[in-house]
């Protein structure tokens, strides 16, 4: 309101002097400038009541670099907008909305390049008069289911780190040691259609009725992705490393299920191939920071593959981890290490296997020439 402010005193300064001075022809500009200053106020504010600006996210979760749609509702009063402006942070220029109009939209696509909770300021509609005398701001109502996005860690494919194409070797590779461990659990009666590899032979010697054994899958030998996001050398290696831990879960738990343990946890989350639980731990994903570390007591013994991710440069794995019962372990750092041979590469970070099963070696047999 300044400019009609002025306006207005410049009325008041020209219609004294023509009073006391007697000047008729400066009356004509003093009342003229009075009742512009005047009717622009009045007009402004008049059509600034009852106007209301609403934001509608296209979505409340969007994964890092996907544009997302964002539509600014700007509805009039009583009285059609003059001329308006709408000010948003997501946009680069205030938007002009079109004059004597009671309704207008301004759409925006915007893409977000971190991962993390994103607040965003209110917007806001400029209401003025053509010629700028007068003008009022009118800010949106807050309103938290729509003023906030969750921005998702993306997820991308294993590679090979000679550069090849696609690599998800060690998703194959986890899946067949998990296949191969297995736990008696116990012994039942024999149904049919069981293969005699699985009959229980001594219970037949004692003439007993026929028994199987009973095989389950042991429930830690499923692939485990821990993630460790302490001592970070930058915001960057961080974000790679919640990345690739990201996208080695989304891949293992695929391919058949696999689990994962998150900063704070002290036991892991398990994911099946049907992917029911992966939203829950995307998010918690995108929401990471570098201050906690996760708990390595509760699967140091785990007999399945162990992926540990550090988003910060280490030559091996925690003590902790060891190498229990000769699982295969792999070690996922942001970059390389200098004179090893990374096994693959996802989100800018590196995958080398630091343990594995042992396997016995092949016996020679001997034979003699008969003759």
């Amino acid at each position: 309101m300044r400019p009609a402010l002025a306006t207005g005193l410049l009325a008041i300064v020209l219609t004294a002097a023509a009073a006391l001075f007697d000047a008729e022809p400066l009356w004509v500009p003093g009342i003229a400038l009075g009742l512009l200053a005047a009717g622009s106020a009045t007009w402004v504010t008049l059509a600034a009541r009852g106007v209301t600006v609403r934001r509608t996210l296209g979505a409340q979760r969007v994964v890092e670099d996907q544009p997302v749609g964002i539509v600014l509702d700007v509805r009039a009063g009583s009285w059609a907008l003059p001329s308006a402006r709408v000010h948003d942070p997501l946009l680069s220029a205030a938007a002009t909305l079109p004059a004597n109009r009671r309704r207008a939209q301004v759409r925006i696509d915007v893409r977000f390049a971190r991962r993390g909770r994103r607040e965003l300021a209110l917007p806001s509609v400029l209401v003025a008069d053509p010629l700028g005398l007068a003008t009022r701001e009118v800010r949106a109502r807050p309103s938290p289911r729509h003023d906030e996005i969750l921005v998702l860690p993306r997820i991308e494919a294993l590679t090979d780190a000679a550069g090849g194409g696609e690599a998800p070797r060690l998703a194959r590779r986890a899946r067949r040691l998990v296949g191969a461990e297995v736990d008696l659990d116990g012994i039942r009666p024999l149904r049919d259609g069981t293969p005699a590899s699985r009959i229980y032979w001594p219970a037949v010697a004692r003439g007993a009725d026929a028994q199987e054994r009973f095989l389950r899958a042991d429930g830690d030998s499923r692939p485990l992705v821990v993630l460790d996001p302490r001592g970070a050398a930058g915001i960057d290696e961080l974000d790679a490393a919640v990345r690739a831990a990201a996208s080695l879960t989304h891949a293992l738990a695929r391919d058949g299920g696999c689990g994962v343990l998150l900063p704070g946890d002290r036991r892991p989350t398990e994911l099946g191939d049907t992917l029911s639980g992966w939203p829950v731990v995307h998010a918690r994903l995108a929401l990471v920071g570098p201050a906690t570390g996760p708990s390595l007591t509760s699967v140091a013994q785990r007999h399945g593959p162990i992926v540990f991710v550090s988003a910060r440069m280490r030559p091996a794995l925690p003590a902790a981890l060891g190498s229990g019962h000769g699982a295969t372990r792999v070690l996922v750092v942001p970059g390389t290490i200098t004179g090893r041979t990374a096994a693959f590469v996802v989100a800018g970070c590196s995958g080398y296997v630091v343990g594995g099963r042992r396997t016995r070696p092949a016996t020679r047999v001997a034979t003699r020439d008969p003759a």
